[in-house]
């Protein structure tokens, strides 16, 4: 196929060859897949048995005796319950973006992202109707208009005004998660607002203790709502909070240089005490924040490029955006501070021996990392890169080096995609079926592993020609910036 290229053989001595100043540290015990199930399995169900518990609580004070009575009974009833579970959901949703290491590891960071947006969009959807069947249920009771009704629920019930901040809070939140919205919103602005949701559940607390009946009811429920409550608050104290204010404490992570690597793209090499202590992998994600100057405070996500190292840590990352663009002004010594690690696109999720990597642009950074840490471990390893043109590839050298020990192949596919069908070939391979140069590149792909990173519709289209070409769902690993 003219679109590739090929090689089984290292470089010659004269190509450039990474920094080795310590061997790579040991890898930390995987994960069995069983139990990595077993906690998925677990979470899914912590969250169904919550809002099992409010429906009950809501049923025991009344609710479904209220629904065979007048109008006015029935839609409060139903405004009370979509509220209860609407508060609910609502906290659940900060639990899973709480960043529980447990939770994280198991699940991964790009699923529990998709969970929390339908969670979120779920509660977001029932505390509308919260607002309006409560509103219509109060005043059918008192006879009177939706608008002289909501204004004095507002004016004159206890933690109203509140709830009313807290409800536009939310109401932000949910508008620019919207795609189109997300889409014209940079990253770290879109995070700075997300953030706002947190104060939104905060704000919303005093209305729920003063006005709801259903919090108040029993001993039982005040002792569900506070421990569901102060479960939230000491996730998010201690998972988004504490634990990296100590990592960073004890790490200190400084830069020790940056390289450029491509026009646009640079390494960042990072020192630090006691990183074998750290419990990065090869695959895993940091969320960095570079104490250089103005815009320190947006945090932004890069991916290993190379094995965690002792005493080094390499993130490579191209120009998208001021964040990004900053990496490159960096000076040695200017400290940083980290969040994570975070995915599971690691080498503890492969299910049996033979992996291939699919890479297109920037995505080759967490690859490249597993491609290290694989070794002669994962037996041959093919990794097939795509990229813009021939310019555009990186660390071509060290790809070369490290699948030519694994007795591998690495493909280099130049060029734009293929345009009018979704697939992940470059133009030159339009003629043929992406499914048939997946089998031509790796004929025994049915029986590996696959690893895929890169922009999110290149992904898709892998992972649907390794799907038809016999790759089992499970032993298919993506990670996705997921935002």
């Amino acid at each position: 196929m003219a679109a590739a290229t090929g090689t089984r053989r290292a470089p010659s001595s004269g190509g450039a060859r990474p920094t080795r100043a310590t061997p790579p540290r040991p890898a930390p015990r995987p994960l069995p897949p069983a139990a990595a199930q077993s906690r998925r399995d677990a979470a899914g169900l912590v969250a169904l048995a919550s809002v099992a518990v409010v429906a009950a609580l809501w049923a025991l004070h009344g609710g479904i005796s209220d629904l065979t009575s007048t109008p006015a009974a029935q839609l409060t009833s139903l405004g009370r319950l979509a509220g209860l579970v609407a508060a609910d959901l609502l906290l659940v949703q900060v639990l899973l973006m709480a960043r529980i290491p447990w939770v994280e590891r198991a699940v991964g960071q790009d699923t529990l992202a998709r969970h929390h947006r339908l969670v979120g969009f779920t509660s977001f959807v029932l505390m509308l109707a919260h607002v309006a069947l409560i509103t219509a249920g109060y005043a059918a009771t008192d006879h009177s208009g939706l608008v002289a009704e909501a204004w004095d629920l507002t004016a004159h019930y206890p933690g109203m005004l509140l709830a009313v901040a807290a409800f536009g809070l939310i109401v932000m939140v949910a508008v620019t998660s919207v795609r189109a919205a997300r889409r014209r919103l940079r990253y770290e602005s879109w995070h700075l607002l997300h953030l706002y949701a947190y104060l939104g559940v905060a704000l919303a607390l005093p209305h729920e203790l003063w006005t709801g009946n259903d919090f108040t009811a029993s001993a039982v429920a005040r002792a569900y709502w506070w421990a569901l409550y102060l479960s939230a608050a000491g996730a998010i104290v201690a998972c988004r909070l504490g634990l990296p204010l100590w990592r960073n404490a004890k790490h200190q992570l400084r830069v020790a240089k940056v390289v450029h690597e491509a026009p646009g793209v640079v390494s960042v090499h990072m020192t630090g005490r006691a990183l074998d202590q750290l419990p990065a992998r090869a695959g895993q994600f940091f969320s960095f924040r570079f104490l250089d100057g103005p815009g320190w405070t947006r945090a932004n996500p890069y991916s290993l490029s190379a094995v965690p190292r002792k005493d080094r840590l390499r993130i490579t990352v191209k120009d998208l955006g001021d964040g990004s663009r900053r990496l490159a002004r960096l000076r040695p010594g200017t400290r940083v501070l980290v969040e994570g690690p975070y995915g599971r696109l690691t080498a503890e999720t492969r299910q049996g021996r033979g992996v291939a990597l699919f890479a297109s642009g920037i995505g080759i950074t967490p690859l490249r990392a597993l491609l290290e840490e694989f070794g002669t471990a994962a037996g041959p390893v093919t990794l097939i890169y795509r990229a813009g043109g021939p310019d555009d590839f990186i660390f071509r050298d060290e790809l070369d080096r490290l699948t030519a020990a694994s007795g591998g192949r690495v493909f280099y596919l130049p060029g734009r995609r293929v345009q009018g069908r979704s697939s992940w070939l470059p133009e030159s391979a339009a003629h043929i079926g992406d499914v048939d140069v997946l089998r031509q590149l790796v004929p025994d792909v049915a029986g590996r592993d696959v690893y895929v990173c890169g922009p999110d519709p290149w992904m898709r289209a892998v992972e649907r020609a390794a799907l038809d070409a016999g790759v089992a769902p499970e032993r298919i690993h993506t990670e996705r910036f997921a935002w």
